[in-house]
């Protein structure tokens, strides 16, 4: 019998949240997060018993992460006069969320996958839809262009 699906937001929220901010930035992530769970709550009732929830969710989250990203990317923002300099969030990790998010995108979605929701590289191969060798070879890639800005202590 499937647990209560609250007990899946109790249980898997934490990594939902992690994955929505380390592809859309602390600001939007809750928005996503939303999103993730009102869309994983109309599909729960067909959801296999057998199933990985995490991965599952983790699969929901990326995908209106991209959704959203998509989304704002369509609208056009009326500005009186541009900034002198570009606006950035303040993020407990500051200077590493923005090396972080300054990675390609395949990396930046292997490198938090692997390290911010600690999934095995065959979900995220799933996830971002290549090979294992590949998903792998991009959070490595994305380790090594993080680790010419930042020390071993900075990303562990």
């Amino acid at each position: 019998m499937k647990p209560p699906f609250e007990r899946l937001v109790d249980e898997h929220g934490a990594t939902v949240l992690r994955v929505c901010r380390a592809v859309l930035g602390p600001h939007d992530a809750e928005d996503a997060w939303s999103e993730t769970f009102l869309s994983a709550l109309r599909a729960y009732p067909d959801l296999p018993e057998s199933a990985n929830v995490e991965a599952w969710l983790v699969t929901i989250a990326h995908r209106k992460a991209i959704d959203q990203i998509r989304a704002t990317q369509r609208r056009a923002v009326p500005v009186d006069a541009l900034p002198e300099r570009p606006v950035t969030s303040a993020v407990a990790d500051g200077d590493l969320w923005v090396a972080v998010a300054a990675l390609p995108d395949k990396q930046r979605q292997a490198v938090a996958y692997r390290y911010a929701a600690d999934l095995p590289y065959a979900e995220i191969a799933g996830i971002l839809g290549g090979t294992v060798e590949a998903a792998r070879r991009a959070a490595a890639d994305g380790l090594k262009k993080l680790r010419t800005t930042h020390s071993r202590e900075d990303l562990a």
